[in-house]
């Protein structure tokens, strides 16, 4: 809990949501960005989000006809960049989270609460997080958020 705690305080941050990590699983594009981008920007994502990516992954892998293992692996490795939100941190924002999202996809609650704990932007291809009050990113432009300096 204390290195999440000070992993908070990094300066540049951003929240991402399960298909950010399914993406960075099965793509190339996202975890090409999070990996060069671990040293100047600090990622999270609400633990929820961790289990949804390994409930999804059998799936998306048998799909693809992709080693269900191995993608389980590449999801282990994308977790040691991004630092897991436990619950017990965004918990108290979740009555706020909930106003915000819950006429769009309750289940989000999580990802907004974080997002407003860290007082961080969240990366999604999910438009439900579109007009909560949060800045959001998606992949084809978060690059730009990236690259830019800190204030």
């Amino acid at each position: 809990m204390a290195r999440q705690r000070a992993q908070i305080i990094a300066s540049k941050r951003l929240v991402l949501d399960a298909n950010i990590l399914l993406r960075a699983v099965f793509g190339v594009r996202v975890r090409g960005l999070l990996e060069a981008y671990e040293d100047s920007v600090s990622f999270h994502c609400p633990d929820v989000c961790l289990e949804d990516a390994r409930k999804y992954i059998p799936n998306v892998a048998a799909r693809k006809s992709l080693d269900q293992a191995s993608c389980l692996v590449a999801l282990d490795e994308i977790a040691k960049i991004v630092a897991i939100v436990e619950r017990g941190l965004y918990l108290d924002f979740k009555s706020s989270a909930l106003a915000r999202i819950a006429s769009r996809d309750p289940g989000d609650w999580p990802i907004v609460a974080t997002a407003m704990l860290l007082d961080a932007p969240i990366w999604t291809e999910d438009y439900d997080f579109f007009g909560v009050g949060i800045a959001t990113w998606i992949s084809d432009r978060v690059e730009q958020y990236l690259r830019a300096t800190p204030e």
